[in-house]
């Protein structure tokens, strides 16, 4: 099968659009199918893509204002050429909004099924910033949603806004884990040392640091005797957090092999986003074996067995995110059998497993297309 993904985002960003994206392209390469992605410009990234899996094609962009880490495709012919070039026989829409339309609309116009994976809050994000414009990124959503033969939800509450703002053919299709590399054996005591010399339980957060995440509810932590809290990632927020959460040790942007041993060497992992569709870094710190605390709403909601292994508490909730940390760390017990759980949760939930649900979408728009030729 040849498939083209168009995507928002793609390494070497980092964010949850871009490990998608990638985990399916290598996915489809693995299983013999022929994948292509168009992407945005990354400026200083590398031209020879070395480390993709396979040809990636890069329309120009321009960083966001104010977000200099999101970029956003300028108009070029390069999407419907590319898609032609390729020989096409699907088209997946990673997170579509500005590239993604342009991928959308060269799929109309050649004739080809499109599977659109819904993966960005845009309407939580609208009320963030501008403290309005939900509707109108509804509407867009909804335009571009409602043109693609099935959209992909990631999360049983994604799926019901999707449903909710008159989004039809909505399947779910949730995210993998690489639980090779996120695994609790990695638990590295030498870090833990360096993170806190005093022998503090560590409570970690990990993710972009920008206002839709509201890291300052952690700032209640930050003052209880006996924790140190770690802030993994960049972004625009990060100024302000540092004299938000005072004590906090801030270790920038982290990937791989060490943000898996940092995330192991983790007692908490406490994540403060309201507007998750999935949260990614949930799994990654249940693959390590880290109790999770989470808001109780979008995708954790999917994830986090309330306590089995973790606990949901009320979004955007300073004192609920203290409470829960002072549960978990008066509770040496609890922790563990929350992280133990959280492990034995995800164990199922590798990339190749969910890879392989994805091929079953793309098989089932195939076959209705092929039916409605017939």
């Amino acid at each position: 099968m040849r498939v083209v993904i168009v995507t928002e985002s793609f390494p070497p960003d980092v964010n949850g659009v871009a490990h998608c994206a990638l985990q399916t392209a290598r996915h489809l390469a693995a299983r013999g199918h022929d994948p292509l992605v168009i992407a945005p410009a990354v400026a200083g990234s590398d031209s020879s893509e070395s480390n993709a899996p396979c040809p990636v094609v890069r329309v120009p962009s321009l960083p966001l204002p104010g977000y200099p880490q999101v970029r956003v495709a300028l108009p070029s012919r390069r999407v419907a050429a590319a898609i032609t070039a390729h020989r096409a026989d699907l088209v997946h829409l990673a997170s579509p909004f500005v590239l993604g339309v342009r991928g959308m609309a060269a799929a109309a116009r050649l004739g080809l099924p499109a599977v659109a994976v819904y993966q960005t809050d845009l309407a939580g994000y609208a009320r963030t910033y501008v403290g309005a414009g939900e509707g109108a990124a509804w509407r867009r959503i909804r335009a571009v949603h409602s043109a693609a033969d099935r959209t992909l939800a990631p999360s049983t509450a994604a799926l019901r806004d999707l449903e909710e703002h008159g989004v039809e053919r909505v399947r779910l299709w949730p995210r993998g884990v690489d639980t090779a590399r996120f695994r609790p054996e990695l638990r590295d005591e030498e870090l833990r040392r360096s993170l806190a010399p005093n022998g503090e339980l560590i409570v970690g957060y990990v993710g972009r640091l920008a206002p839709e995440k509201h890291v300052e509810l952690l700032a209640g932590v930050c003052g209880m005797p006996g924790v140190r809290v770690v802030v993994v990632g960049d972004g625009p927020s990060e100024p302000s957090l540092h004299g938000e959460l005072p004590g906090a040790v801030f270790l920038g942007r982290r990937t791989g092999d060490e943000l898996a041993r940092i995330f192991a060497s983790l007692d908490v992992f406490a994540h403060t986003g309201p507007y998750e569709t999935f949260c990614q870094t949930v799994q990654e710190a249940m693959a390590s074996g880290i109790p999770v605390i989470a808001p109780a709403a979008g995708g954790p909601l999917d994830l986090v067995d309330q306590g089995r292994t973790g606990l949901l508490v009320e979004p955007r909730d300073v004192d609920a995110v203290r409470t829960a940390v002072a549960t978990l760390v008066a509770d040496p017990e609890l922790r563990a059998a929350y992280g133990h759980a959280g492990r034995a949760a995800v164990e199922g939930r590798t990339w190749a497993v969910i890879g392989d649900l994805l091929l079953d979408h793309y098989a089932e728009v195939l076959g209705a297309r092929t039916a409605v030729a017939a």
